[in-house]
């Protein structure tokens, strides 16, 4: 089970969601892995790749769903908006109905970002993780992985964390995304 905490009048509240947030290439998608791979108990993994990956393709090219710049910069428009409403309320849901779930995000928008995050998850005990990483070295995976448009990793890095409150925060420039995965863990429980 996830960790026990005190809280207030003598009630018991369980984690059941962790929110990593950091820039494209920052290692969140390697921490997720590790994550499931060292939590005791069973954790879905849910991200903003899959969300975007499960859009309509005339969505991913479209002002009203989601655009990428030459530069590496992201748009989103009023359709992917209210999708993306509905995806974080059905993950919401899920954990209320008993799953744990480790979601994987990058918090375009900083802390309105979070605060719609917080809207949906009212209620819910949830640790929220900042994944940190240089902006070089994020580059150079940005290189490496080769599914990215060249820049986003150098835009997203410090942008994304703007007016963000963390419980936790994890560097992956210079350590192994299992290390993150076991001090995110240690939180847990």
């Amino acid at each position: 089970m996830g960790a026990v905490r005190d809280a207030p009048y003598g009630d018991t509240v369980t984690t059941r969601m962790i929110i990593l947030n950091g820039g494209s290439s920052s290692g969140k998608s390697g921490i997720v892995r590790c994550l499931q791979a060292v939590l005791p108990d069973p954790w879905l993994a849910f991200g903003c790749d899959s969300f975007v990956d499960a859009l309509p393709a005339r969505m991913q090219a479209s002002d009203e769903g989601i655009t990428f710049a030459a530069d590496g910069g992201v748009s989103v428009g009023a359709d992917f908006l209210a999708l993306e409403a509905a995806w974080r309320e059905g993950v919401a849901t899920m954990a209320r109905a008993g799953a744990r779930i480790v979601v994987d995000d990058v918090f375009l928008g900083g802390a309105a970002s979070q605060q719609r995050w917080r809207a949906a998850l009212d209620g819910l005990d949830v640790l929220w993780v900042g994944v940190r990483c240089e902006s070089a070295v994020a580059a150079g995976r940005e290189v490496a992985r080769g599914d990215r448009v060249p820049g986003m990793a150098a835009a997203q890095a410090d942008v994304v964390h703007e007016g963000v409150r963390y419980d936790l925060e994890v560097d992956t420039t210079h350590t192994e995304s299992l290390a993150c995965a076991r001090t995110i863990a240690a939180r847990v429980g």
